[in-house]
């Protein structure tokens, strides 16, 4: 009897470490899985679904850049700075574009007098003068007249020489030349001006001042404004630098975004997407802020597959995976760093 109680325990104690070895292996096991999906667990109630999400701006982030090459004269906001929509944050260097826009202003005024001189004609005390020189002109001509017409008689009674005769007629076809002068310089000066003159007057106009508008423009562009009321995210350069305009290669000067509502973009798998739909109460959790909630709501479903925006770090992850975005807008009073990594869960129709 005492024998086989002996059997017994020896049994016992084998039995118990077989199911140690058994329980600490399952246990490694169960560690062995990624800990994201356990972090990922849908909540015990109601139909949900989950994926990695990115905090952004309500407004998406903005990257802010010059409309020309130049070198930064100064920047005048800071990471984490609010701007106004409209704000200069930066400006370039832009003496020869200011100087330009001077040199415009100085035509377009010269321009203009030129067209009111035309249209208004000369002013009274010009025509005043020219009408008095054509008195003055005239009476000398009616003078040189009676003093030819003198010795022209004197001449036919052998009073006079030829010589002197001729002389005293070509004095009266001078005076009589200046008078002619003097009247058509009068009858310009107070005529109303022609039409052909004043047409290419205004035109002249109208090229000064779009040439003054072109001015201002390229002198308007050295002032990098905000387009938006937001807040400074990045600052990708400081006074002095240059900064490059070009479609091919975008060289951003800030990045902002309008953060007054933050927004989630959810990677929700493929094999979830049937159950999305925009309206549907969904919430975010966040390592830093441990268990904590942060609520909302499904915004806006994506349209196309594609590839992750968010990766989780872990080991066993599945990069490759098609996953819809899916938008999800906290409600406001939730303060999360922009970019910051979370847990999205949605609410699925039961």
């Amino acid at each position: 009897m005492k024998r086989h109680t002996a059997y017994l325990l020896v049994a016992s104690v084998i039995f118990g470490i077989f199911a140690g070895v058994l329980l600490s292996r399952g246990g490694k096991a169960t560690e062995a899985q990624p800990a994201r999906v356990a972090r990922l667990a849908l909540p015990a109630t109601g139909r949900w679904v989950a994926g990695p999400g990115i905090v952004e701006p309500v407004s998406e982030s903005i990257k802010v850049g010059s409309e020309i090459t130049g070198k930064l004269q100064s920047v005048l906001v800071d990471e984490g700075d609010t701007v106004k929509k409209g704000q200069v944050l930066a400006v370039l260097v832009n003496d020869d574009y200011h100087a330009a826009v001077l040199s415009a202003q100085a035509t377009l005024a010269d321009r203009k007098a030129n067209l009111d001189k035309i249209i208004n004609g000369a002013r009274r005390q010009e025509r005043d003068e020219a009408q008095a020189a054509v008195r003055e002109t005239e009476t000398n001509a009616n003078n040189a007249a009676a003093e030819m017409a003198r010795r022209q008689h004197l001449y036919e009674k052998g009073v006079v020489s030829r010589e002197e005769t001729e002389n005293f007629e070509n004095q009266y076809k001078m005076a009589k030349a200046r008078y002619e002068e003097s009247l058509q310089h009068f009858k310009l000066i107070d005529a109303e001006a022609r039409h052909e003159d004043v047409e290419m007057a205004r035109a002249a106009v109208q090229l000064a001042q779009a040439d003054l508008e072109q001015s201002q423009a390229k002198y308007q562009k050295t002032f990098i404004r905000s387009p938006l009321d937001g807040v400074i995210l990045r600052r990708h350069h400081r006074g002095g630098e240059i900064v490059v305009s070009s479609a091919n290669n975008p060289d951003p000067v800030f990045t902002l975004g309008d953060c007054h509502v933050l927004r989630v973009r959810v990677d929700v798998d493929e094999s979830d997407v049937a159950q999305l739909r925009v309206g549907e109460r969904a919430y975010v959790t966040a390592r830093t802020f441990g268990d904590r909630k942060f609520w909302g709501q499904v915004v806006q479903v994506g349209e196309q597959l594609g590839k992750k925006n968010v990766e989780t770090d872990e080991p066993t992850e599945h990069v490759d995976k098609k996953i819809l975005e899916t938008l999800v807008q906290l409600d406001e009073g939730h303060e999360f760093p922009v970019g910051l990594r979370v847990d999205g869960y949605i609410e699925t129709p039961q």
